[in-house]
């Protein structure tokens, strides 16, 4: 199944949805202001809240909480300093252990576990030009490697205006 993320879709006067590769909106995600921690809620088309990440403040690792049901199901990080490539790390609260690899900055990366593909990220599969794709290969998470390729997008934004601000 093709999800469709719309890029910088967290800015202030945004609507931000998730949609099937048919347009049909699944997800839409909310930010939380005037909190000391970034939150943005996933709720489905009834309104019901399906998920929420957290960005941890004061962290030495950047890292991100995704809830369900209020209890952590994973937990996101990203090393502050890397020699060889960028990458981040996934703990399940299942025990597993997934990699997210490839080209951050284009939107072209994989989230595998032990060598196995999941989820193809990539901006290619729409000619929209401010969106990107997730083609989920594993059904039975496809709502958690949905909601992990947002994450990963939270971050990269983050760090580009990281950027910009020291210039």
């Amino acid at each position: 199944m093709r999800y469709l993320i719309r890029d910088r879709m967290f800015a202030f006067h945004e609507e931000a949805w998730i949609e099937t590769e048919h347009r049909e909106k699944l997800y839409k995600v909310n930010r939380r202001f005037l909190r000391l921690r970034t939150t943005f809620d996933f709720v489905d088309t009834h309104g019901e809240k399906v998920a929420s990440i957290t960005k941890k403040a004061f962290t030495l690792h950047h890292t991100i909480l995704v809830k369900q049901d209020g209890a952590v199901v994973a937990r996101i990080s990203k090393r502050a300093f890397r020699i060889f490539s960028d990458r981040f790390k996934v703990r399940l609260r299942d025990g597993r252990r997934l990699r997210i690899v490839g080209n951050l900055w284009d939107h072209e990366f994989d989230i595998q576990h032990r060598g196995t593909t999941l989820a193809r990220i990539s901006r290619r599969w729409f000619t929209i030009r401010d969106a990107y794709a997730v083609d989920v290969l594993s059904p039975e998470d496809s709502t958690l490697l949905v909601v992990l390729a947002v994450c990963v997008d939270h971050i990269i934004q983050d760090r580009k205006g990281e950027q910009l601000t020291n210039l």
